[in-house]
């Protein structure tokens, strides 16, 4: 018999056709196997019972990068025959696979670069069908060495070889080289001046070991890197980034080197080693702050990630003497870097030599460079572990992008744009979206330049022509614009969403849940429906269709939104609206315009409202004294946070809100509370607990007035930890059925996966 079979998913580039070569001679089978646009193709020849096992075992022991999405075969009676199995030359046709996500090192890779004796010894660009870049190098489909920046790079004859034995673990690995035909290092100053020095990586550590900060080219973009220990280094690296106090995150060699200063469950320590290599943000211990006391003011979490390059494990293998084997990386080790974003001013990844010298020569004192190419700027993807010891994205990015998101159902082609902070794109095809990298906030240029680019590439290598383009509502936004703009070019519909829709149909798409569900949307702010700042809704939402059900008490915005940015106007504002407009220009008397803003809530100029819970956070932080003026977005609510979670359970005040009968929440009681509370982490405890009881019986309410049981989470709210975690277990405790965002970020890096969700729906129903 022979068994035309087809397998979708990701299965190029991971080393799947040899495995099912293998495979099939193992089981005596003849016939072929081969890569074409839709996947990959096999033709197995033998006995019936061969055929049976072959199909049984093959989706179970694929390589560990390959994902295996649909399995389909049909029978006939061999027709030519054939002697051997063999690997066929690649078809033709539609693209339906995707190129795979880039993954850290792995252990073969890691023995051949520490082994002396071994060819590829100490060489930074090592990899295998098991490892490596992909998403980042690859230009366009089908994933050939042709199609990536690996292309000026002709194999050697050794790696010609291994390129070529299917019984290599490096057989069709395309990025594959060694130090005699690939990529190589180059250390240069601050001008790009090359540096003539035999080791880089050595001079760079030496360098970071003597306080300067190195700007260090990895896969997806550049990465400012400075001893983690040197608090003069960190401070001069916020100078110079003019970053005063957003968080920055560690690279350590192994858990063991930073288990001091943060506590790692169980669920952590695996997600930290996972071949996707995200940061993790891991709760300080309270040695943490001594040790860092500039890496992340004034919060509970600490992001820490280990090394996921060749390059990254070479430093830390110079600072532990290059020792031969792999028995030193289990051991601990003292080197301790700050690895951030290479994005001065908010801009995207830096990528290109050229463009590093440019923009990142005021700011670094050396540059640790190589010759191959970055294709795709991808940040490094930011994960926490909730409650339930489950991954939650904050970012998602590099690792992960472009993996699919199955979706309940499949449809028409959409491209969706986001919003305006933290935005990403998404593309689907048939039931599958694809979510692109974290692009970032859309107020500059260079940001609004890469989403095009970005929109460009995910269109190119996925091989289709969206029929709709999906947008947010607010007609201002960089992305509503340019999906305007796109849509008139190819003929097609524009559709807008609603913010806060697009957040609770991104969590509904994953989860496949169909019919009406009760959704929370939480977040700092999105244009509603009625043309308002929303940002605290409870939503019914049934696909395409949504109600909005409640909404918090609205809060006045004095200053519009500067006080988004400027937590003791929304103190001021609550103040206010309790009667207590008097204590403004006193409580905050640093603040010179506090007077003035008294005189602008009174006769309500450049007072809008909102229902945004991110404002009302805001608020709690200024009346506590956490924080004032913020020097990143979310700085209040995170600071607030961070003193919770330093302090024990409290009661939460049972009339510290009011339910409405139009369907408000009103949180004003609370508020008074918390403007004579003293202990600032008491009351961000208070105000927390409260909050979940609060947020708890609104919904509850609404739920049972809607028949509901199924609630859903969404905006960038729901990233808080304690939140999430209080509200969650009360409404579990009620019976409810709790979904949050687990494959894309509740934020608004999610937005685009909800938008074209909708707007599939939209379509299908005419």
């Amino acid at each position: 018999m022979q068994r035309r079979i087809r397998i979708a998913g990701i299965v190029q580039g991971v080393g799947f056709r040899p495995y099912v070569w293998h495979l099939a001679n193992a089981l005596q089978l003849a016939g072929w196997v081969r890569n074409d646009a839709a996947g990959v193709e096999v033709l197995a020849q033998g006995s019936s019972d061969q055929l049976d096992i072959f199909i049984q075992r093959l989706p179970r022991e694929i390589p560990p990068l390959a994902q295996v999405r649909e399995l389909t075969w049909v029978d006939a009676p061999a027709q030519a025959s054939f002697s051997t199995f063999s690997i066929a030359e690649s078809g033709a046709g539609d693209a339906a696979t995707m190129i795979g996500h880039d993954t850290a090192v792995c252990p073969d890779c890691l023995a051949e670069m520490f082994d002396p004796a071994d060819r590829r010894w100490r060489y930074a660009f090592i990899n295998c069908t098991h490892c490596g870049p992909r998403y980042t190098l690859t230009r366009k489909l089908p994933y050939d060495r042709a199609q990536t920046s690996m292309a000026r790079f002709p194999l050697c004859p050794d790696c010609a070889r291994e390129y070529r034995d299917p019984a290599n673990r490096r057989f069709h690995a395309e990025p594959t080289a060694c130090p005699l035909c690939g990529p190589q290092l180059a250390l240069s100053d601050a001008r790009g001046n090359r540096l003539d020095d035999a080791d880089p990586v050595g001079a760079s550590l030496a360098r970071l070991q003597s306080g300067q900060i190195v700007a260090i080219k990895g896969l997806g973009g550049f990465h400012l890197a400075c001893d983690a220990r040197n608090a003069d280094a960190v401070q001069r690296l916020r100078e110079r980034k003019t970053r005063e106090e957003k968080p920055f995150a560690i690279m350590a060699a192994n858990l063991v080197s930073i288990a001091d200063w943060v506590e790692i469950s169980p669920a952590e320590a695996d997600l930290l080693q996972t071949p996707e290599r995200p940061i993790v943000l891991l709760r300080k211990k309270p040695s943490a702050d001594a040790m860092f006391p500039g890496l992340a003011p004034g919060l509970a979490w600490l992001g820490i990630m280990l090394p996921y390059t060749p390059l990254h494990w070479l430093l830390f293998h110079a600072a532990a003497g290059q020792p031969a084997g792999t028995t030193w990386l289990q051991r601990r080790q003292d080197l301790l870097l700050v690895m951030t974003s290479a994005n001065p001013g908010g801009e995207p990844l830096v990528i290109d030599n050229a463009e590093a010298v440019e923009r990142l020569g005021d700011i670094a004192d050396a540059l640790l460079l190589h010759d191959r190419d970055i294709v795709v700027r991808c940040d490094d993807s930011v994960v926490r572990v909730d409650a339930q010891d489950t991954p939650q994205f904050i970012r998602r990015a590099r690792g992960y992008t472009p993996r699919a998101i199955r979706l309940p159902q499949c449809g028409p082609s959409v491209l969706a744009l986001g919003g305006y902070l933290k935005n990403t794109v998404c593309v689907t095809r048939g039931d599958e979206a694809y979510l692109s990298q974290h692009i970032g906030g859309l107020d500059n240029p260079a940001t609004c330049g890469m989403l095009m680019e970005v929109t460009q590439h995910l269109l190119d290598i996925l091989q289709v022509r969206p029929t709709a383009v999906a947008h947010d509502l607010h007609p201002d936004f960089f992305s509503s614009r340019h999906a305007f703009e796109l849509a008139e070019r190819w003929g097609a519909p524009a559709i807008g969403v609603q913010h806060h829709h697009a957040h609770i149909a991104a969590v509904a798409a994953e989860h496949a849940l169909v019919g009406p569900i009760l959704g929370l949307a939480l977040d700092g702010v999105g244009l509603g429906s009625n043309g308002a700042a929303w940002g605290g809704e409870l939503l019914r939402v049934d696909g395409a269709d949504c109600a909005r059900l409640g909404h918090l008490s609205p809060i006045a915005l004095p200053g519009g939104d500067k006080a988004a940015k400027e937590p003791w106007r929304m103190a001021a504002a609550v103040l206010f609206q309790i009667g207590r407009g008097d204590e403004i220009a006193p409580r905050f008397s640093r603040q010179p315009v506090a007077r003035q803003l008294l005189h602008l809530l009174e006769r309500g100029l450049n007072c809008p409202s909102t229902s945004s819970l991110g404002r009302w956070f805001d608020a709690a932080a200024g009346l506590l004294g956490a924080r004032e003026v913020m020097a990143y977005e979310g700085q209040a609510a995170m600071l607030l946070e961070g003193l919770a979670a330093g302090q024990d359970a409290v009661t939460p005040m049972r009339d510290g809100y009011i339910l409405t009968d139009d369907g408000r929440l009103d949180l004003f009681p609370l508020l008074a509370r918390l403007a004579d509370e003293k202990n600032a982490a008491f009351g961000a405890s208070l105000f927390h607990a409260t909050l979940a009881n609060a947020l708890a019986d609104w919904t509850e309410r609404a739920a049972h007035e809607q028949g509901l049981n199924r609630v859903v989470f969404g905006g960038g709210c729901f990233l808080n930890h304690i939140l999430t975690r209080d509200l969650t277990r009360l409404l579990n405790q009620r019976g409810f059925s709790v979904f949050a965002a687990r494959q894309a970020p509740p934020n608004d890096g999610g937005l685009s996966l909800g938008q074209a969700w909708v707007a599939i729906q939209q379509i299908s129903r005419g």
